[in-house]
């Protein structure tokens, strides 16, 4: 029996690029978190050292940041894409390459009611994210692209229920009819193709994932987030898959009766752990096979 190499990937982790479009005296301004990792003919490098087909980290490095000019960056999609592709087409040991891109968003700072041409303040909101993989050359090739968001938190002070469980000797929680329910949201979609309208597809989805949260009564986180997928799907026919990640921020009524205090769900306890933890996968049933799309390298080992 003996032992051998098997999955292998390496890559540059965490470039945090900011580009900034001087083109006219309104700035325009692009902040991401990139990452890159590359797939291929790379044993030698782990069994013998030997570094001959190994394209360094720094290269790649260097990569991420001149695209930023040279390519620009119109969408985080787009620019994944052209870096994806440069690292699979022009070097021959590479044969797969993916790019998971966070991108943090900024709003303009008012001035005398007028928003400034070159000043902004980061916006507390969702974070924007793609992730893209390139897999095979010539007419071999395949593309995969991943849309998303993360930390998108929303909270409804009523119109979510929670009873009939499943109990047990262990069971304490009491069922309610009306609770708090909030979430901080990580939701990715898979596209299909790449002739798509990124920008129009990102807010159109983010759109539809707060509606949903907000008018779907809700039996239970699971319900909420099946809603949300479904209605994706229904709406975006370039979309195949969507996956959802919700932790249960618990809001639990605090107990005001030592006081003589009635709280009629108007007083609570934000437990920030532990929390649920609820996700889910909603798909056509004939989706295109998704390869290795969903194969991370942030963190992959974790």
């Amino acid at each position: 029996m003996g032992i051998v190499l098997a999955g292998n990937q390496y890559g540059k982790a965490e470039n945090r690029v900011v580009r900034i479009y001087r083109d006219t005296p309104r700035h325009e301004i692009k902040d991401l978190n990139v990452g890159s990792a590359l797939r291929g003919d790379f044993a030698a490098a782990y069994t013998d050292g030997d570094q001959r087909k190994v394209l360094p980290t720094d290269s790649q490095k260097q990569t991420i940041y001149a695209y930023a000019k040279e390519k620009g960056i119109e969408t985080i999609e787009q620019y994944g894409l052209e870096l994806a592709r440069h690292f699979v087409d022009d070097y021959e040991p590479v044969t797969g390459a993916r790019i998971e891109i966070d991108e943090y968003a900024w709003e303009r700072v008012t001035v005398d009611g007028r928003e400034h041409d070159h000043t902004w303040v980061r916006k507390g909101q969702e974070v924007r994210t793609a992730e893209v993989t390139v897999d095979g050359v010539g007419a071999q090739q395949q593309t995969w692209v991943i849309g998303g968001l993360k930390d998108l938190v929303v909270l409804k002070s009523t119109g979510s229920e929670f009873h009939d469980f499943l109990e047990d000797k262990y069971t304490i929680l009491q069922p309610t009819t009306d609770r708090v329910m909030a979430t901080s949201l990580v939701a990715k979609w898979r596209f299909v193709g790449t002739d798509i309208d990124w920008d129009n597809t990102y807010f159109g989805v983010k759109s539809l994932i707060l509606e949903r949260f907000a008018t779907v009564h809700s039996l239970a986180l699971q319900q909420t987030l099946y809603e949300i997928g479904k209605a994706i799907l229904e709406s975006y026919p370039s979309i195949a898959e969507v996956r959802l990640s919700a932790p249960n921020k618990h809001h639990f009524v605090y107990d005001l009766s030592p006081f003589g205090l009635d709280n009629p769900n108007e007083v609570f306890h934000a437990d920030d752990r532990p929390y649920g933890l609820i996700q889910a996968v909603v798909t056509r049933d004939d989706a295109p096979d998704a390869g290795p799309a969903w194969s991370p390298h942030l963190s992959w080992l974790i």
